[in-house]
């Protein structure tokens, strides 16, 4: 039996044990500097109360890994009949290690700079995680010592590990499925500190089973034949929840704005090898600030622009929207604004355009003001539905989004998910007519495309939504 002889207290689970193996990883530099790296990066500077960090969060998803396990494995012992696997002791001792550091690898604001920089492995890469539990780091020494290292890095990154083929799927379902125990925790720590009345209901808990022959994490959606509506609702409730904080909180249009000028300050820094990987992976929120103010850019012109970066965020001085294309205005071009201005490869058209759109703006204004493009990912979806079902009358698993015709509210909330793609051309100023003049510029420079953000009739200081010209 794991021996729990430390507790936390934690404002969202109450009382939380940990085992001295548990600890010992907590108290390493590495996991320490997730106290001082925010859970949703920019997002505090839209909800104030946004301060939240992982380092409670990695200890509140181990905490759920025991949650889970526990409903897990009363099922198995009460009705499994020889269908249902679970955990032994020494399997939650590793799932709850791998999911106590499963955030180690996270830059501040790392989402931001990973996927806009184009620059950067992303935090899951399996590089970074061997590297993060290597022998020359704290957090690596202490998981060399618990004898388990290759367990944990076969959950966390299967291609780094020779012992990943071990590892059952159902482990890492736990900690980096879809409804796993980091996301239910993260839902309910992100509604607390920002204030919004979302959630899941906890009997989510109860509905996870493992199939014993095929060894993959599952939820059963029939019983005698039927489909268990309750159960549905429930999952669907946990989705809905995931969908609306992505909506108001994730996707919020001042928390990406945020995170796009953290992330140009960044591109200069490494582009002028100021800066490297390696400080930003030690680096805490307030210290790669420092570290940005601090660095030392050869070109004047790049330094000037870094500082007028690292002073807006520090008066947060939000960029604001010049013009906005959203997916629902702009099928056909969606996928070649993604191929041009989105991820590795593109950083240097981002850069040229963005260095053109301000040239332009200054020519017509006057005024010297700092351009920023944000592209997301090719795929807003709803990864959580593709969670693995048995659904009444198949033989086999299979994930909830192949019966999505069955169930409305979740083919309504993928396509939601679709529906929130929105490209954003920023500029650093309060002045409304500049913002408005940049929005007619930007149409002119991405033809075939739809801005939805126009200046309102006889009044070019006020914004409104509405359609662009034909």
């Amino acid at each position: 039996m794991l021996q729990f002889e430390n507790v936390v207290r934690d404002p969202v689970h109450g009382d939380i044990p940990l085992t001295r193996e548990e600890l010992g990883l907590l108290d390493t530099p590495e996991m320490q500097r997730l106290r001082h790296v925010r859970q949703l990066g920019a997002a505090y500077l839209v909800y104030p109360g946004a301060q939240h960090s992982r380092f409670e969060h990695s200890i509140g998803t181990a905490h759920l890994v025991s949650r889970m396990v526990r409903e897990i494995n009363t099922v198995r012992d009460r009705e499994g009949g020889g269908r249902y696997g679970g955990f032994d002791q020494h399997e939650l001792r590793i799932v709850r290690l791998a999911a106590l550091v499963h955030d180690s690898t996270h830059l501040p604001f790392g989402h931001n700079i990973e996927d806009q920089t184009g620059l950067l492995p992303r935090h899951d890469n399996a590089e970074r995680f061997e590297a993060m539990f290597g022998d020359d780091t704290g957090l690596g020494q202490a998981l060399a010592a618990t004898g388990v290292r290759e367990e944990v890095l076969a959950i966390l990154a299967p291609s780094s590990s020779p012992r990943a083929s071990e590892v059952p799927a159902y482990w890492r379902g736990l900690v980096s499925g879809t409804i796993d125990a980091d996301m239910l925790d993260y839902l309910a720590r992100d509604a607390m500190f920002t204030g919004l009345h979302l959630g899941y209901d906890p009997r989510i808990f109860n509905m996870f089973r493992v199939d014993r022959r095929t060894q993959q994490l599952y939820v059963d959606l029939g019983r005698k034949g039927y489909l268990k509506e309750a159960l549905l609702s429930e999952i669907l409730r946990c989705l809905e929840a995931r969908y609306y904080f992505s909506e108001r909180v994730y996707y919020h249009h001042a928390k990406i704005a945020a995170g796009a000028l953290v992330a140009k300050a960044v591109e200069i820094a490494l582009l002028d090898g100021a800066i490297e990987f390696a400080q930003l992976q030690r680096s805490t929120d307030a210290g790669m600030i420092d570290l940005l103010d601090r660095a030392q850019i050869s070109d004047p012109q790049a330094a000037e622009r870094l500082r007028v970066y690292v002073d807006a965020l520090r008066s947060r001085k939000i960029p604001k929207r010049a013009a906005v294309y959203p997916v629902y205005a702009n099928r056909e071009a969606q996928d070649q604004l993604i191929e041009k201005y989105f991820g590795a490869g593109t950083a240097e058209t981002r850069r040229e355009v963005e260095q053109q759109l301000g040239a332009e703006l200054k020519r017509a204004t006057g005024q010297d003001v700092p351009v920023l493009i944000y592209c997301p990912a090719a795929r807003m979806q709803l990864k959580q539905a593709r969670m693995l079902v048995r659904w009444p009358g198949e033989s086999s698993l299979a994930p909830l989004n192949d019966f999505a015709e069955h169930v409305p509210r979740l083919a309504d909330l993928e396509q939601s998910y679709q529906r929130m793609w929105k490209f954003y051309v920023l500029a650093l100023t309060r002045d409304e007519s500049v913002l408005a003049r940049l929005g007619e510029i930007a149409n002119e420079f991405f033809p075939g495309t739809t801005n939805v953000l126009t200046p309102s009739r006889g009044d070019t200081g006020s914004l409104v939504y509405g359609n662009a010209p034909a």
